[in-house]
């Protein structure tokens, strides 16, 4: 499957605006709406995952809510495949399955629809998002699919910050492809 090249990394890396300081003091924020606002740079990645995942034999693209949602439904779009949100709690209508996983001072939860792939036992999904941090969401994403008889295959991420072991914690589950190492 292809990767970026140095070139096009440089090219989505700038087109993405760092906000110092942001939710706290400490914190470098990156904000892609700067990334989504530039045409030429949000296609540039959808066309870049599109020729990554085209011969892939996915069955369907899962984004996590919210961000993941707009490169996901974007990529499923342009492949037509099928788009399956995760989302936080009391979002979905329908019957749905939960996965809980630890913050620094909590506990959170995902939820998918318990129908969300089908009939099709080992449905091959996709999960996309943002950004890979400490990987809490995302390893809980890929749980609550492989609960539902489907297998997460890949998880691809704009934006991995590397520092915070996210990727590291993720690995053991399914395989990961980040644009962006930060």
């Amino acid at each position: 499957m292809k990767e970026l090249d140095k070139a096009g990394k440089e090219f989505l890396l700038n087109s993405i605006r760092c906000i110092n300081d942001f939710p706290k003091p400490g914190i470098v924020f990156r904000d892609i709406t700067t990334l989504l606002n530039n045409k030429e740079a949000f296609n540039f990645l959808i066309d870049h995952l599109a020729a990554r995942y085209e011969n892939a034999s996915i069955d369907f693209i899962a984004g996590i809510e919210s961000r993941g949602f707009i490169f996901a439904a974007a990529l499923a779009a342009r492949l037509r495949l099928p788009f399956v949100p995760i989302r936080k709690p009391k979002k979905l209508p329908y019957i749905t399955i939960s996965q809980k996983y630890s913050l620094e001072y909590g506990v959170d939860e995902v939820q998918i629809h318990i129908d969300a792939f089908g009939e099709k036992a080992g449905a091959k999904v996709l999960l996309i998002d943002d950004l890979i941090a400490t990987g809490g969401t995302a390893k809980a994403s890929v749980e609550l699919i492989n609960q539902t008889n489907a297998v997460c295959v890949e998880a691809c991420f704009l934006i991995d910050l590397k520092d915070l072991g996210g990727s590291k914690n993720l690995r053991p589950l399914t395989k990961i492809y980040s644009i962006l190492e930060i």
